[in-house]
């Protein structure tokens, strides 16, 4: 029991995003999305949508979709992570690339944003992901409005998300947000902080889907 307990406390969010494809594999691909989606975790249709209300009725196809980390962007209380990797269809013709926001809660990592976009070739995985940490100093320097933590988006029940977003570590040391315009184009961008201010780490600009 002690070493199950010893397992779970230092799970990282790269194991947290291998075990979710790993789950899609062997419990289903909607019921994996389920189980580690943050209640209130949002994803794209193209409109930002309620994971859970969304994936609510949805049936897991024959085969789910293949998928690993290849860089996680984790902040200093290790407690926040953004994860980038690859994905495969279940047929192996279609290949793109996943971002995921990771939240640890107790124990538990659920995630709580998840967009991404198709490639014309696969992106190359990573048997051993790259990671990197926020620098742990330089907190008096970081704005008040970023050291408490908050969800990207305040949930309410019945109503669509905004066409906007933003989360944050509770240390204020990895920052994010994201925006979907009415045609579908959306952008994500996040940053970490290097010690002295805020370092890009990612700025994705996902276009309308073709009609």
């Amino acid at each position: 029991m002690l070493a199950l307990l010893i397992a779970a406390a230092s799970m990282t969010a790269v194991d947290a995003e291998r075990a979710f494809a790993a789950d899609a594999k062997r419990l289903g691909q909607w019921t994996a999305f389920r189980k580690y989606a943050d209640e209130t975790a949002v994803m794209f249709t193209p409109q930002a949508v309620w994971a859970q209300e969304f994936l609510a009725a949805k049936k897991d196809p024959p085969k789910a979709i293949s998928w690993g980390p290849s860089d996680s962007w984790v902040s200093c209380d290790g407690r926040t992570a953004i994860n980038r990797g690859w994905w495969t269809s279940a047929s192996g013709k279609s290949h793109g690339y996943f971002t995921t926001v990771w939240m640890r809660e107790g124990k538990s990592w659920k995630w709580s944003y998840d967009g991404g976009d198709a490639l014309a070739a696969p992106m190359a995985a990573q048997k051993k992901p790259r990671v990197q940490r926020a620098i742990c100093s330089g907190f008096d320097k970081i704005p008040k409005e970023y050291r408490e933590e908050v969800k990207p988006t305040a949930k309410i029940a019945g109503k669509p998300p905004a066409d906007a977003g933003q989360g944050r570590s509770a240390d204020g040391t990895l920052i994010y947000e994201w925006r979907v315009a009415a045609s579908g184009e959306r952008r994500f961008e996040a940053k970490l902080w290097n010690g002295r201010d805020y370092r890009t780490i990612l700025d994705q600009h996902i276009a309308a889907p073709k009609e």
